[in-house]
């Protein structure tokens, strides 16, 4: 079976796979060389973002215009995984709400760039971009058909 994409298409997807393994390598980064040990928070976003690198890869090589199909949903989860935990670090939520009682604390922020770049925030935002990327991606199927 051929698969057809248009070139806006292909460019999202590169987008998706660039942020998903832009975000892989700086989680390695921080646990791995910064040696900051993971919560059970951060393990989850990790869970869901790096399977997308594969995924996406996939979605290149096979010109899948149904690719939305098998990023977004993992894009999602890690967004509103991303997003409670966000919420923890900023005190918005009650530290009652923490599912991080043994181990590494959800709500230390091991970094603070410009005063609210956390990992967290960070991972929000690549989960936001992939989920951009996905929606303009589905939309420009929707404009081809």
């Amino acid at each position: 079976m051929v698969y057809t994409i248009s070139v806006n298409q292909k460019t999202l997807l590169y987008v998706v796979f660039l942020q998903s393994l832009i975000a892989t390598l700086i989680s390695l980064y921080y646990s791995e060389v910064l040696h900051f040990a993971p919560c059970a928070l951060c393990w989850y976003q990790r869970i869901l973002m790096y399977p997308l690198i594969l995924s996406s890869a996939v979605a290149i090589i096979r010109k899948d215009k149904l690719a939305h199909w098998y990023i977004l949903p993992p894009a999602i989860i890690g967004f509103f995984i991303a997003l409670y935990h966000t919420l923890l670090q900023t005190g918005i939520l009650s530290e009652i709400a923490i599912p991080c009682a043994i181990g590494v604390s959800c709500i230390t922020k091991n970094v603070g760039y410009f005063g609210f770049i956390t990992i967290p925030v960070m991972s929000l935002a690549s989960f936001t971009v992939i989920i951009i990327s996905m929606y303009l991606f589905k939309k420009c199927l929707k404009n081809h058909e």
